[in-house]
């Protein structure tokens, strides 16, 4: 199978997991050509190291395109750059491979429009792996916090702002006839948003990387995200407040991104509430692996997450979980067994941790249930072998329907 793959992804758990799609599809013996746009991150987990080729296409910033985007989308500044030249290159890359010999497409994301304008332009089978639609007011309203301390216009330019992305959004994303997604959390979330079908496929973990290793753990629990007001940090300082003193941990947070207005407002917060907190940013996987394995807990608490690799790494390398049962946690994480679930309650997640901090067999079964139940179901090789389903599958419609027009 020759399969063509386009994202427009930063760096994190997508482009994680897409790494892992096409490293899969490689090692089966699948011919994989990546091709994207400049502005898509390739130094995180770079494609060219598992797929066949790669071929960057530069988004060139043009004046036509900076005069067109302020008329018909956004002014370029907002976005850091013109959508109207993002487009057109987008475009460029689906005429590209249109003309290739390609049996089916894979289309991840786009960081800047959701729904890539990438999808309008092709005509090959294709499916749209959608790792989440929109975030619901939930997380809109949590996201939105500090632009509520700026001025009138300024929130006037970020609603007009928002507007424009739904648009974009919701345009794209109707040229794509079969849809993939992680969870069936964000299944739902899809035909709410777009009132769209879409299939389940869920993710997988590298488990030669994320694996238990011979070391001790230490005094602190863990958790891993972006630093923004999203992730729901400043809810766990708040719930680790709650624990006493003398058995309270230290609270080390691994970031890939971090707004400096959040991380100083956490940094604050932990302070006054004597919560130890520590912010790590950008360390390899070999450090995050090491930190996996030393803490006693991971902690995960993000509004509506729409699945979430962190748990189940944590889950690989034996790692229990405590978690708000928010969004696709619910489908990762098993109460009672690899970790527990609780309501967005300060006092409730402060609890569930104080009882597995201070249950050490109980942290050890758990690990125990973890790392087989990741070994059972939630392999790379696993959702690989998910996605390479629907890749047939699309391809096997397509023949049909073409078999059916001939006659």
């Amino acid at each position: 199978m020759k399969i063509a793959v386009f994202h427009n992804l930063p760096s994190g758990g997508a482009k994680r997991a897409l790494h892992g799609f096409v490293d899969y599809l490689n090692k089966e013996g699948h011919i994989v050509d990546v091709l994207v746009p400049s502005t898509a991150n390739e130094e995180f987990l770079p494609l060219k190291d598992v797929a066949n080729s790669l071929k960057i296409f530069p988004v060139e910033k043009t004046i036509k395109g900076t005069i067109y985007s302020t008329i018909k989308y956004l002014p370029p500044q907002l976005k850091s750059i013109s959508l109207w030249d993002l487009e057109r290159t987008e475009e460029k890359i689906a005429k590209i491979i249109n003309s290739g010999d390609y049996d089916v497409v894979f289309s991840e994301q786009d960081q800047y429009t959701m729904s890539p304008f990438f999808l309008k332009y092709v005509i090959k089978p294709l499916i749209y792996y959608c790792p989440q639609p929109p975030r619901n007011e939930a997380i809109l309203e949590a996201v939105s916090q500090r632009k509520k301390q700026q001025n009138p216009v300024k929130r006037m330019v970020y609603d007009y702002s928002d507007n424009v992305d739904l648009k974009i959004d919701k345009q794209n994303i109707s040229h794509a006839n079969y849809i993939l997604t992680n969870s069936y959390f964000t299944r739902e979330s899809i035909l709410r948003v777009y009132g769209v079908n879409s299939f389940v496929s869920y993710l997988g973990i590298e488990t030669k990387l994320f694996r238990p290793l011979e070391v001790s753990e230490e005094d602190f629990v863990l958790s891993v995200g972006s630093c923004r007001a999203s992730k729901g940090y400043d809810f766990m300082i708040r719930s680790l407040a709650l624990i006493e003193p003398n058995i309270r941990p230290k609270l080390v947070i691994v970031s890939n991104y971090s707004e400096p207005e959040w991380k100083a407002y956490l940094e604050q917060l932990a302070s006054n509430l004597k919560v130890e907190i520590e912010i790590l940013e950008l360390i390899n996987d070999d450090e995050l692996v090491l930190l996996y394995n030393k803490a006693k807990l991971v902690l995960y608490a993000p509004y509506m997450e729409p699945f979430g690799l962190v748990p189940l790494e944590a889950m690989s390398c034996g790692t229990p979980v405590v978690a708000v049962k928010e969004g696709g946690v619910r489908e990762t994480v098993i109460h009672g067994k690899t970790g527990l679930h609780t309501e967005r309650d300060e006092t409730s997640f402060a609890e569930a941790t104080r009882e597995l901090l201070l249950k050490k067999y109980k942290r050890y079964t758990m690990s125990k249930n973890a790392i087989k139940i990741i070994q059972e179901f939630w392999t790379l090789e696993q959702a690989g072998e998910r996605l390479l389903w629907h890749l047939n599958h699309v391809i096997d419609s397509e023949i049909k329907s073409m078999n059916q027009l001939s006659l």
